[in-house]
C-alpha cells in the first residue's frame, strides 16, 4: 500500500525520510514536526470547551491533530518536537526523539566513509578504536568528529539514530564494525570502554518485550470509540433516571474490559517469558576469561561456547573454531539439526560489508542464530587429536536486532488485516446514526410546536442516538466468534487472532505445502535401482542392502563401454576393483550425519538411507585411538577423517589404518570420509570423499537429484532405460536420488583438502538410483475432494520436484486424474534474462503447447480426439517452478502473470521467499487465501495469509493465527466451516441488532409526535429481557456439517443483505404504523393529556401512559422476536435453528410471556411496565396484527427477499462488471477471459 501522500515539504534540512526495513520487507516514513505553542493552547481550549470531544477526535484521528497543532521541520532543528513514523498500512505513531548521553564519535554509529583508499580498513581492530573513540582526532578526518549527545527514535523495538551531518536516521542494527577484516581482527574481543559504548548504543541483549500498566491498558481500552459511546450512554442514561439498564450496560462494559485487560496481560506474560531469556557466559575481556550475565553482550565479544551453560543461544554469532549441531526450528519450524562450521577470513569480512547471511555460504555455515537449540558444541582439535582450543563465537547481533529479535517483532506488530465486514459495519453503524439525526429532525419540529423545553429536546435526540446505536453492539459482533473459537479448541484447533475466524468464512483459495502437509513426514525407502551385472540396464527393485549387486564404477564403465561401441573411456581412477567406487559404499558414507548421545541425527533422507545400509557410524573424534604419522615425522590429528563408517558385524580396527596403503587386515572393512561437500540448493547435490582401509586410491561419491547427473557423469555410464524408469517413478510420485562415483588413485589426503568442487563432482560414473515414497497422509484424500466440491481453488507449493509434485497433486484429487499438466521451460536466456522465452509443454506430451501469452492450449497433436476449441477451462492445470514463477514475476507481460496465477494450480521447487511472494500475488488479485504448512519453511507465508494454520507445534508456529494438534488438512475444512458459520452469526447479530434499533425507532418517533415516549421500564424489559438473551443465544448454532459451494457474503451492503433488511424494516413499520393509526380509532381510546413533559414539565421525561404507548409496546416485543427467528439463517452455513436449543428455549418462552402480557396481564406487571387497560376484543385485533407481521416477515424473507436481490443484481450487472478491478476482484476478470474466446 502507498504512503499518504503530503504537500511539498518545508525548505531546510530535511524533515522526511524513507526507510526499507529490511526484515519486515516494507518502507516507513519519518517525518519532523515541531509543536507550534500557541496553536496547542487553542488546542487545548477548544477541547475543554467542546467537553473533550475534540480531544477525542485527535485521539481517533491524529492527522487532523497534527494539521492543527504542528508544522513541519527538519530533524536536526527539533527542539520541543516529535517524529511521525507512518507504516507501510497508512498508520501512524508520534515519537518524542531521545536524547542520549554520547561522548563517543561519530564513526561508531554511522557508516565511516573514508576519501582514502584504505577505508575504514585501516583500523586494525577494536583495541585500536578504543584508544581513538575519546579522541578528537581520527587520522586526520574531519568528519568524524566526538558526538556530545545522540538522537535516537525507538520504532517497534528497532532503534533509530540521527545523523549530525546529513540529518537523516539510520538503522542502528545496520551498523558494522569497521575493523571486522578477518579473524585476527576480531579474536581479541572488545576492550571495555568499547563494550560501555556499545552497551549505550545498542542496549542490553536481551528481547524484553515493555509490560504495559493496567491504568495504560485501561485508557486505551476505554478510548476506543465502541466505549467511549457506551460511556456516554451510561451517563446520558444515569441523567435520565435510566438507571437499571444503565447499571446493567455499564456492568457488562466493565466485565468486558476487565476480561479484555486479563487477556491482554495474559498474553504479553506469554509473549515476554517466550522471547526473554538470559544465561551466565565466559567472554574474552582486556586479555581474560569473565563469568557474565548475557544481558551484558555486545557486538564484537568473544564467547567461550564450550562452556556454554544454557540450552539456547544468546546472540547471533559467527563460529570462530569449533563446530556446533543446532536445531533451528525456532526460525524455521524444520527440526532438522544443522551443523555449523568455523567460519573463515572471508566470512567475517563479508558480514562487515554486507552484513547479510546467505544461505549455504560461509557466512551461513557458520551462522548461530539466538535462541537457535544447541545439540552439541565441540572444540577444535589439537594435533594430537584431543581437544584443543574451546569453540569460539563472536556476537554480531544482541537484542531485537537478532533474527529472532525480528520474528518477535513480527508477531507482535503484525500486518493489519483490512476485511470488508469490519469496515462495512463502521459504514452502516453511521448510516443508522444519520436515520437518527434524520428521525430527531423531524421530532424535534414537533416538540417546538406542542412547547416542548429545549433541555428536553436534547436529552431526547442523544437519546434516540442510544437507540438507533444501540451500545450493546459490539458484545453481540463477537459472540459467534467466542463459540466458534470454543469448538474449533474442543477439536485441538488453538486460535490466537479472534479476528481471523470471520476471515475463514471467505477463503476461496487453499495452498498447501507438500511433505508434512499433504504427505506423511518422513520419507520411507521403497528400494533401490542398481545396474543390472550383465546388461547396460537396471536391475530389479531391491529392498535388502545385502541384495545389492557388489558392482564398482569401473564395471559401470566397462559395461557401458561394451554397449556403447567402443565409445567409452577408462574410470578417472582406474585401480583394481577393490577400489573402485561402489553403490553400497555410496549409500554408506555420502550424507551428512552425525552422531550425538548415539544417536544418528541428521537430514531424514540421510538418516533414512543411511539406516537402510544397517552400517554403523562415528565421527572422527570419537572413534580415532590414535596419531597418524607420515614418513617424515609429521603428526595429523586423527579427526582429519570426518566419520568413519562400518558395516554390520565388521570388526573395529584403528583410525590410522585407514589412511595407510598396503595394509594386511583385509577382513576389517572401514570408510572414513575424508572432506565433505555439502548440499547446495543451487547446484542441487553433495559429495564425499572418502578413504577405504588398505586401498591406495579415494573414492568421490555424490548424491544428488537426477536431472542434474547427466551435467557431471559420463553419458556412457546411464543405462539404455535410464530416463524411462526416472519417468516411471516421479510420475507415480515417488522421489528418487541418483547415485554416481569415481575412484580417484594415489590421491593424498593435503590433495584431497585442496580439490575443488568442480573436479571432484566431474567425470563421474552413474551408480544407481535410491526410491523414497512419501505416502499421502489419510485424511488428505477426502479433505480436497471436500474442498473442491466446495468449490474452493486448492493449490500446492513445495520445494520438491515439480514430477512428483504433479504426481501427489493427481494422486490426493487436487488435480484432476484426467487433466492435462503444462509446465514451462526457458528455450531461450534464463532466470535473470529479462528477454528469455518460455516454452509450455504438456507433461503427458511435450509436442503439445499452450500459447505463451494467453496460456490457452494450442491445437493438440493429431493423435488427441479433440480440437484446442473443445479444451475446457478446468481441463487443463499449470505446474510451474521457482525460476519461472521469479522470471515472471520480473519481466513477464502483466496478463500473462495473472493468467498463471489464476491457473497454476501446482508450484514446485519454491524456496520460502517464493512461497510467501506467492500468497502475496493470489492476494493482489483479490483472492482470501488460506496456508497450510506443517512450518518447515512455511513460517512467511503462513504470517502473510489472510489465514494460516500450522500443523507443527514449533515455536514458530506462534506466527500463524491457527494451530491444529491434529497434524493433517481436516482441519482446514473445520476451520472453514467455523468462519462461515462465525461470520453468519456475525452477520445475524448485526442484522437483528440493527431492525432492533430501528424497531424501537419506529416506535419512539411515533411517540415522539405527540410528546410521548417508552417507559424505563419497558425500555428495560425489552433491552434485557428480550434483546440480550435473543442475541447470546443466537451465536450458538453449530456449523452446517458440509461446506457449500458458494461462500457467504462479508459485505452488509449487498444486495441480498440490504434487500432483507430494507424489507423487514418497511414490514415492521408498516405494522406499527397501522397499529399507530387503528388504535386512534377506535371508541374506547382517551387521547393523551398535551402537558408534554411528566408532572407538569418539571424534569425530561415525556408521558408515557397512554394507549399508543401501549398498544405499540405489545406489538413491538414480539417484533424483536420474530426477527431474531427470521435471521437466525441455518443452512447452508449453519445447522437448522431448531437444533439451537438454547434459541428455541428463549424464543418459546419469551414468545409465551408475551402472549401472557398481550392477553391477560398480571396487574402488577402492568403497574410497572405503565400499561393502559385495553378492552379483551381490541388485545386479539392485535393478535392478529402480530400474526399478519409473522406471515409477512416469513414469506418476504422466504421468496421476495432473494427475487429481489437479484432483480438488483441483474441491473447492476454492467456496473459491477466495470467495477470488477477497483473492487479487488481481478481473479473474475482474468478466469472470464481464459473462459472467453481468444
Amino acid at each position: 500500500m502507498p504512503l499518504e501522500p503530503l504537500e511539498p515539504p518545508p525548505p531546510g534540512p530535511p524533515s522526511r525520510q524513507v526507510v526499507y526495513v529490511a526484515d519486515e520487507d516494507h518502507t516507513i516514513r519519518f517525518v519532523g514536526y515541531e509543536i507550534v505553542r500557541w496553536r496547542q493552547y487553542l488546542w487545548w481550549a477548544l477541547c475543554v470547551c467542546s467537553a473533550g470531544i475534540l480531544g477525542l477526535l485527535g485521539h481517533w484521528f491524529p492527522r487532523t491533530w497534527l494539521r492543527w497543532v504542528v508544522k513541519e521541520r527538519g530533524f536536526k532543528d527539533l527542539k520541543h518536537g516529535f517524529v511521525v513514523i507512518e507504516s507501510a498500512h497508512r498508520d501512524i505513531t508520534l515519537f518524542r526523539i531521545k536524547r542520549l548521553a554520547y561522548p563517543y564519535r561519530r564513526s561508531t554509529v554511522f557508516p565511516y566513509k573514508s576519501s582514502g583508499n584504505g577505508g575504514p580498513s585501516r583500523r586494525a581492530s577494536s583495541s585500536s578504536l578504543a584508544r581513538v573513540m575519546m579522541n578528537g582526532h581520527a587520522g586526520g578526518n574531519a568528519n568524524d568528529e566526538v558526538l556530545r549527545d545522540l538522537l535516537v527514535v525507538d520504532y517497534r523495538y528497532s532503534r533509530f539514530a540521527l545523523d549530525p551531518q546529513t540529518g537523516l536516521f539510520s538503522a542502528i542494527r545496520d551498523w558494522r564494525d569497521p575493523s571486522w577484516t578477518g579473524i585476527p581482527s576480531v579474536q581479541n574481543g572488545v576492550p571495555q570502554p568499547v563494550r560501555e559504548q556499545r552497551v549505550t548504543l545498542f542496549g542490553l541483549n536481551v528481547i524484553d518485550i515493555e509490560g504495559k500498566s493496567v491504568p495504560s491498558l485501561l485508557i486505551n481500552e476505554v478510548m476506543h470509540p465502541f466505549y467511549v459511546f457506551q460511556v456516554a450512554s451510561i451517563v446520558l442514561w444515569s441523567f435520565d433516571d435510566y438507571y437499571y439498564y444503565a447499571f446493567c450496560i455499564a456492568l457488562i462494559s466493565t466485565l468486558s474490559i476487565v476480561t479484555t485487560l486479563m487477556d491482554t496481560k495474559k498474553t504479553i506474560k506469554r509473549m515476554r517469558e517466550m522471547s526473554r531469556f538470559s544465561c551466565k557466559v565466559t567472554v574474552f575481556i582486556d586479555g581474560s576469561w569473565t563469568e557474565r550475565d548475557s544481558t551484558d553482550l555486545v557486538p564484537g565479544d568473544i564467547i567461550n561456547l564450550s562452556e556454554l551453560q544454557s540450552a539456547l543461544f544468546p546472540a547471533d554469532m559467527l563460529l570462530l573454531s569449533g563446530d556446533a549441531i543446532v536445531n533451528e526450528s525456532m526460525l524455521t519450524g524444520e527440526s532438522v539439526p544443522v551443523s555449523k562450521v568455523p567460519a573463515r577470513d572471508e566470512d567475517v569480512a563479508r558480514w562487515k560489508d554486507v552484513g547479510d547471511v546467505g544461505q549455504g555460504d560461509g557466512v551461513g555455515r557458520a551462522f548461530v542464530y539466538s535462541g537457535t537449540k544447541v545439540v552439541r558444541i565441540r572444540g577444535a582439535l589439537a594435533p594430537d587429536g584431543t581437544t584443543g582450543r574451546p569453540a569460539l563465537g563472536l556476537v554480531v547481533r544482541t537484542g531485537f536486532s537478532t533474527t529472532k529479535g525480528a520474528l518477535v517483532r513480527s508477531m507482535l506488530f503484525p500486518k493489519p488485516m483490512g476485511f470488508k465486514f469490519y469496515r462495512d459495519s463502521m459504514r452502516f453503524i453511521a448510516v443508522l446514526a444519520g436515520i437518527a439525526g434524520l428521525g430527531f429532525c423531524v421530532s424535534a419540529v414537533q416538540f417546538v410546536r406542542l412547547g416542548i423545553p429545549w433541555i428536553t429536546i436534547l436529552v431526547r435526540a442523544l437519546d434516540l442516538i442510544t437507540v438507533v446505536v444501540p451500545p450493546a453492539l459490539p458484545a453481540t459482533l463477537s459472540i459467534g466468534t467466542s463459540f466458534a473459537i470454543g469448538r474449533l479448541r474442543a477439536l485441538g484447533i488453538f486460535c490466537i487472532s479472534p479476528s481471523r475466524v470471520n476471515v475463514a468464512g471467505k477463503i476461496n483459495v487453499c495452498c498447501f505445502d507438500k511433505t508434512g502437509t499433504l504427505t506423511e513426514d518422513g520419507l520411507d525407502i521403497l528400494g533401490v535401482r542398481a545396474l543390472d551385472r550383465t546388461a547396460h540396464r537396471f536391475g530389479e527393485l531391491i529392498d535388502d542392502v545385502h541384495d545389492v549387486p557388489a558392482i564398482t564404477a569401473s564395471a559401470t564403465a566397462a559395461a557401458a563401454n561394451a554397449n556403447a561401441s567402443a565409445r567409452g573411456r577408462a574410470n578417472s581412477g582406474g585401480g583394481g576393483g577393490g577400489s573402485n567406487a561402489s553403490f553400497t559404499h555410496a549409500l554408506a558414507t555420502c550424507h551428512a550425519l552425525k552422531m550425538v548421545g548415539g544417536n544418528v541425527i541428521g537430514d531424514p533422507l540421510d538418516v533414512k538411507m543411511f539406516e537402510f545400509t544397517r552400517w554403523t557410524l562415528e565421527e572422527g573424534l570419537v572413534a580415532g585411538t590414535g596419531v597418524i604419522r607420515a614418513r617424515g615425522g609429521a603428526e595429523r590429528p586423527a579427526a582429519l577423517v570426518q566419520t568413519v563408517v562400518r558395516p554390520p558385524g565388521s570388526a573395529r580396527f584403528r583410525l590410522e589404518d585407514a589412511l595407510k596403503a598396503g595394509g594386511r587386515h583385509a577382513h576389517f572393512l572401514e570408510l572414513g570420509v575424508i572432506r565433505t561437500f555439502e548440499f547446495v540448493s543451487g547446484l542441487r547435490r553433495m559429495s564425499v570423499v572418502v578413504k577405504r582401509l588398505r586401498s591406495s586410491a579415494m573414492e568421490v561419491y555424490v548424491k544428488g537429484a537426477p536431472e542434474v547427473m547427466s551435467e557431471i557423469c559420463d553419458r556412457a555410464s546411464f543405462p539404455a532405460d535410464y530416463e524411462d524408469l526416472l519417468s516411471y517413478y516421479t510420475r507415480r510420485g515417488y522421489r528418487v536420488i541418483a547415485m554416481a562415483g569415481k575412484s580417484i588413485e594415489g590421491l593424498s589426503w593435503l590433495k584431497a583438502q585442496k580439490m575443488k568442487r568442480e573436479q571432484a563432482e566431474s567425470d563421474l560414473q552413474f551408480l544407481g538410483l535410491i526410491i523414497f515414497e512419501n505416502k499421502l497422509k489419510p485424511g488428505t484424500a477426502p479433505a480436497i475432494q471436500t474442498l473442491r466440491a466446495a468449490h474452493l481453488a486448492c493449490r500446492m507449493i513445495t520445494g520438491d520436484n515439480p514430477l512428483t509434485a504433479v504426481s501427489v497433486a493427481r494422486e490426493c484429487g487436487l488435480v484432476n486424474q484426467a487433466a492435462h499438466v503444462f509446465a514451462p521451460a526457458f528455450i531461450s536466456g534464463g532466470p535473470t534474462t529479462p528477454h528469455s522465452k518460455l516454452e509450455w509443454s504438456c507433461m503427458d506430451d511435450v509436442s503439445w503447447k499452450l500459447d505463451a501469452y494467453s496460456l490457452k492450449p494450442q491445437t493438440p497433436p493429431p493423435h488427441h480426439a479433440a480440437d484446442a476449441d473443445e479444451i475446457d477451462y478446468q481441463d487443463y492445470a499449470l505446474a510451474v517452478t521457482g525460476d519461472v514463477f521469479r522470471w515472471m514475476i520480473n519481466y513477464a507481460p502483466l496478463e500473462t502473470l495473472q493468467r498463471m496465477l489464476v491457473k497454476a494450480q501446482i508450484f514446485a521447487r519454491m524456496s520460502p521467499d517464493e512461497k510467501n511472494e506467492i500468497v502475496e500475488r493470489l492476494q493482489s488479485l483479490g483472492y482470501t487465501v488460506l496456508m497450510c504448512g506443517d512450518g518447515a519453511n512455511d513460517c512467511a507465508a503462513l504470517k502473510a495469509a489472510d489465514v494460516g494454520i500450522s500443523l507443527s507445534e514449533a515455536e514458530a508456529s506462534v506466527a500463524a493465527p491457527f494451530t491444529s494438534s491434529t497434524p493433517d488438512i481436516s482441519c482446514v475444512i473445520e476451520v472453514i466451516k467455523e468462519g462461515r458459520a462465525a461470520l453468519v452469526t456475525s452477520f445475524s447479530c448485526f442484522k437483528y441488532m440493527a431492525l432492533y434499533s430501528l424497531i424501537q425507532f419506529t416506535t419512539i418517533t411515533l411517540l415522539y409526535s405527540f410528546a410521548s415516549s417508552l417507559g424505563d421500564f419497558q425500555f428495560l424489559y425489552i433491552d434485557l429481557f428480550i434483546i440480550i438473551p435473543v442475541a447470546v443465544s443466537m451465536g450458538r448454532t453449530l456449523p452446517f456439517p458440509r461446506l457449500h459451494p458458494k461462500r457467504p457474503t462479508a459485505s452488509l451492503v449487498s444486495k441480498k443483505v440490504l434487500a432483507s433488511l430494507v424489507g423487514q424494516i418497511v414490514i415492521t413499520s408498516a405494522v406499527q404504523f397501522a397499529v399507530f393509526v387503528w388504535v386512534r380509532g377506535e371508541p374506547w381510546y382517551v387521547p393523551p393529556p398535551s402537558n408534554g413533559p411528566k408532572h407538569g414539565g418539571s424534569d425530561n421525561h415525556l408521558e408515557s401512559t397512554n394507549f399508543e404507548n401501549t398498544t405499540l409496546f405489545l406489538v413491538s416485543c414480539f417484533q424483536y422476536i420474530l426477527v431474531a427467528g427470521v435471521f437466525s439463517i441455518g443452512p447452508p452455513y449453519r445447522k437448522p435453528m431448531w437444533t439451537n436449543a438454547w434459541l428455541m428455549i428463549s424464543l418459546v418462552v419469551l414468545s409465551l410471556f408475551n402472549l401472557l402480557v398481550l392477553l391477560r396481564v398480571p396487574r402488577p406487571l402492568g403497574l410497572i411496565l405503565e400499561l393502559m387497560p385495553v378492552p379483551f376484543s381490541a388485545r386479539m385485533t392485535l393478535v392478529g396484527f402480530v400474526l399478519v407481521n409473522i406471515v409477512l416477515s416469513l414469506a418476504f424473507e422466504q421468496w421476495a427477499a432473494g427475487a429481489i436481490s437479484v432483480a438488483i443484481g441483474a441491473l447492476m450487472k454492467y456496473r459491477r462488471e466495470n467495477r470488477r478491478y477497483r473492487e479487488g476482484k481481478a481473479y473474475k476478470a482474468v478466469e472470464g477471459g481464459m473462459r472467453g474466446g481468444r
